[in-house]
């Protein structure tokens, strides 16, 4: 068992790049339906569920690499992005948007009615305020919890289908990924203004001089990290004063506006960007997985069933407005995330996609910390009716 942490964090990352080097030297065609992305995170909690690494032991390195390495992340993705291109988006992903949100309160007022004598009394109440959290982040769990006056005990099982329901729909909408076009296809999606915006933003890379440099590297990877230091600072000091948005969301608000203006400048125009942020996408994937341990399946196995019931109408509903609406894959799988997973997680599925879509995973899960409250408590009253 691994009890050091930065052990623990150079395990993680040699699996990463063994996966990697393994699509690039073998060309399997099983990469193409299992991406190394995918069974780095499936790998990483086979590894955290059998004991390979101590879990107290590792949490202090867990937590000073995870936040300052997603942080980071963005700002390198970011800087290949022109947000006034992306924003030309904004109506179908609005709509996706809400479409998802949509399918999840559904899911939980119907999952409440037909699971509510296996989750015990005042349920809604718990799960009203993980409904708060899967519109839009931990912020919102809080304040829905403080609204319906639970306590930590009785969102016990609740963070338990958070932890679970939510890592196993992260894996699945990554794997989802390799079939875009057939999706897209069957639903009938038009995805020329999203493949105008990709096209656009990398001919203008291939344009550019993109000639990598020691200096050019080291610049990037210092700018990128003092963003995220500076940012996080400054997310907090905001909400010292600002508290209706939690220090997550100010922070990427912050490292969000820093990234996209010096994109316009100079700096935008430095190569090694795109391939610094996927290796910082990697770490941060692996780091998430590795906290996932699959023996938290044997706790509470009606709420973790209600959980993945509530994905599964989730799911079924937004495919069929997929159908209706004529969505593509991108628009679909990001909302879900932006929901579900908010700012940490809605940048990574759009990165995943292309770098030049991150603002999109961004801007998408900032809109969750709205709704997430008010939908989060007007849910939990209808699951109320049920009780």
């Amino acid at each position: 068992m691994i009890t050091n942490g930065f052990t623990y964090v150079a395990v993680l990352v040699f699996l990463a790049a063994i996966l990697v080097g393994a699509e690039k030297i073998t060309k399997w065609k099983f990469f193409k339906f299992i991406p190394p992305v995918v069974l780095l995170y499936l790998l990483a909690m086979l590894l955290c569920t059998a004991g390979a690494w101590d879990m107290e032991a590792t949490s202090a390195a867990y937590g000073a690499m995870k936040n300052n390495i997603l942080y980071a992340m963005l700002v390198l993705m970011l800087l290949r992005c022109d947000i006034r291109k992306i924003l030309k988006l904004g109506p179908r992903m609005l709509g996706g948007f809400f479409a998802a949100s949509f399918s999840i309160a559904i899911g939980f007022i119907a999952t409440y009615a037909i699971m509510n004598s296996q989750l015990g009394v005042d349920a809604w109440k718990s799960l009203g305020a993980l409904c708060g959290s899967w519109m839009g982040g931990s912020g919102n769990l809080v304040a829905v919890s403080n609204a319906l006056g639970i306590g930590e005990a009785e969102l016990a099982y609740a963070l338990v289908v958070d932890s679970i329901d939510y890592s196993i729909w992260v894996m699945f909408l990554l794997w989802a990924i390799s079939f875009a076009p057939k999706f897209n296809k069957w639903t009938k999606a038009s995805t020329t203004t999203l493949d105008e915006v990709c096209a656009r933003l990398e001919a203008e890379e291939k344009e550019a001089d993109k000639h990598i440099t020691f200096p050019g590297l080291l610049f990037l990877v210092g700018g990128a990290l003092l963003v995220s230091a500076l940012g996080q600072n400054a997310g907090a000091a905001i909400n010292g004063v600002a508290p209706w948005l939690d220090k997550a969301t100010w922070t990427v608000l912050v490292v969000t506006v820093v990234a996209l203006i010096a994109a316009v400048t100079p700096i935008g125009k430095i190569a090694g960007a795109a391939e610094l942020s996927n290796v910082f996408l990697y770490i941060v994937i692996a780091l998430l997985a590795s906290r996932a341990s699959l023996l938290e399946l044997t706790e509470a196995p009606a709420w973790i069933i209600s959980g993945f019931m509530i994905l599964a109408i989730h799911g079924i509903i937004l495919l069929l407005l997929a159908k209706l609406f004529k969505l593509d894959l991108f628009t679909c799988g990001v909302a879900s995330l932006a929901n579900i997973g908010g700012t940490a997680s809605a940048p990574i599925l759009a990165g995943a996609y292309s770098g030049a879509l991150v603002p999109v995973g961004v801007l998408m899960a900032l809109m969750g910390y709205v709704i997430g409250t008010p939908v989060g408590l007007l849910v939990a009253k209808i699951m109320q009716m049920f009780a």
